[in-house]
């Protein structure tokens, strides 16, 4: 897809340099909706680990990391927005890249409409509106609404969406600094109403509540990072597409790692651990219940940082999937017709509303079962993420094989690192599978077949995805003739000395 020098890139192609560095990084950030997953989740780590919570966030940046330095490495290598899909194709064959292309496009169709459904919970929540959110049929149609108006922002173009971000990440994450600093002011002036403890550094020893209480928080710990690579799935349409695009998944990372400590101890310190954990079950409304009691009348601010953090994360979970099935229908691993990319905006038109159609179709059969099978469908995503994140982990070594004894930096960071996160991610899927399997550790309760629902969704997932596959082999040989290959040496070389 080379570029005309005089003039714009073809009409085939993604808009380049549409946006640069910020931008990337803030749709990275605002993809893993940082407000939304540490309320989700500072409860249940609670409950499990008690004053130690701090610590399981600081522990579940590790393999996030070693994962953000293989995509940081094979996006130099080669500036795809199939990201794992492209790069695990060219270092492992197209079975395992069609798997993990597959796995990608699926989180976007499972997450979007809770993403969506909490933005218009917690707006309506903000504004007063108890009795809209409360109503099943108007919180529906409103989050319809919502997945429709913004997917309509991602075709309309990437320029847009990232102003709108901007705006988003800005908000979010005022309010929520907002809360921090009075939380934690409330906390030294003894004015709260709980069982408040002054925060210690010792928080932050993962190991401080025992290794089988540590295993279960990284469990939850470790998927709120999820996200981040968005910014990577721009990549071509990111000034400085070769380097910029992974560095601000990096940057990401550790953003997110300062939010979520902040947050996770102003939490912790404010409410003390006993109510963290009684109320563990609440999950996301964990800031709705102290949002009154931390800020009095200005509890709406509170309650807007998760509104903004959902809505902004509807928008931005959209752009992997539809990316990563554009680059599949390129290749020829997708039907052609999801490869369209909109002459008048340059995007991929076609797949982004394929992406919201299959997402908001998702979240309304699943509603009618119970929202608590909804929240069954999220837990499934761990499956899925855990599984492309260690595929990614692996590629970035088999594909550099040739080059990770040239130097200590490459042995480290594209070989031993991405290979020991993929490690800890295959090991967490395999505990994952392990809990799903019970029925009781399901929201709902109930049992699928004699097993968790959770578990029976990722089956389920993984299955279609198969059937689809090999249909698709007989179909499209042409794909699945590709052979696996190393990185080019030059440019190791080159951008490595």
């Amino acid at each position: 897809m080379a570029e005309d020098r005089a003039g714009s890139a073809p009409p085939a192609s993604l808009k380049p340099d549409a946006i640069g560095f910020v931008d990337a990084l803030v749709i990275g950030l605002n993809a893993t909706s940082p407000a939304y997953s540490v309320a989700a989740v500072i409860g249940p780590i609670v409950a499990l680990v008690g004053i130690y919570a701090p610590g399981v966030l600081f522990a579940s940046f590790v393999p996030m990391l070693f994962i953000a330095s293989a995509f940081y490495y094979l996006n130099k290598a080669d500036q795809d927005c199939g990201t794992t899909f492209s790069w695990v194709t060219r270092a492992m064959g197209p079975w395992a890249g069609w798997l993990g292309g597959w796995a990608i496009a699926m989180t976007g169709v499972l997450v979007v409409g809770s993403l969506a459904d909490i933005a218009v919970s917690f707006g309506l929540l903000a504004v007063g509106l108890d009795s809209w959110a409360e109503n099943t049929f108007v919180r529906q149609l409103l989050t319809v609404l919502l997945i429709v108006v913004m997917t309509g922002l991602c075709v309309i173009g990437t320029e847009l969406s990232a102003k709108v971000q901007n705006v988003l990440i800005l908000a979010q994450v005022a309010f929520l600094l907002v809360f921090v600093i009075v939380a934690l002011y409330r906390v030294y002036a003894g004015t709260t109403s709980f069982d408040s403890v002054r925060p210690s550094a010792e928080w932050l020893n993962p190991f401080g509540a025992g290794g089988a209480a540590l295993t279960s928080g990284l469990l939850l710990g470790v998927f709120i990072y999820w996200g981040w690579e968005s910014a990577v799935n721009l990549t071509e349409e990111v000034e400085d597409s070769a380097s910029a695009p992974g560095k601000a998944g990096v940057w990401s990372t550790v953003i997110l790692l300062v939010t979520y400590l902040s947050v996770g101890f102003a939490v912790v310190a404010f409410a003390g651990t006993a109510y963290l954990a009684e109320n563990a079950g609440e999950e996301e409304f964990i800031f709705a219940l102290l949002a009154r009691e931390v800020m009095g009348g200005w509890d709406w601010i509170v309650l807007l940082a998760v509104a903004t953090s959902a809505l902004a994360s509807t928008q931005t979970t959209i752009i992997p999937a539809s990316r990563t099935a554009l680059s599949m229908a390129r290749r020829r691993a997708l039907p052609a017709h999801f490869a369209r990319i909109s002459p008048r905006f340059r995007t991929p038109d076609v797949s982004t509303w394929w992406v919201a159609a299959i997402a908001i179709a998702w979240y309304l059969v699943v509603s009618q079962i119970s929202e608590n099978a909804l929240f069954d469908s999220l837990t499934a995503l761990s499956l899925l993420i855990a599984f492309y994140y260690a595929l990614t982990g692996v590629a970035c070594a088999v594909y550099y094989r040739r080059h990770l004894t040239e130097s200590m930096r490459n042995f480290l960071l594209i070989g031993l690192g991405p290979v020991v996160g993929a490690g800890l991610l295959t090991w967490l899927l395999v505990r994952s599978v392990m809990d799903m399997s019970d029925p009781a550790n399901s929201y709902s309760g109930t049992s699928w077949f004699g097993l968790g629902p959770p578990l029976v969704i990722g089956i389920c997932i993984s299955l279609v995805g198969v059937v689809i596959m090999v249909v698709l082999r007989f179909r499209t040989p042409s794909f699945w003739h590709e052979r696996r290959g190393v990185v080019d040496p030059g440019l190791v070389h080159g951008k490595e000395s």
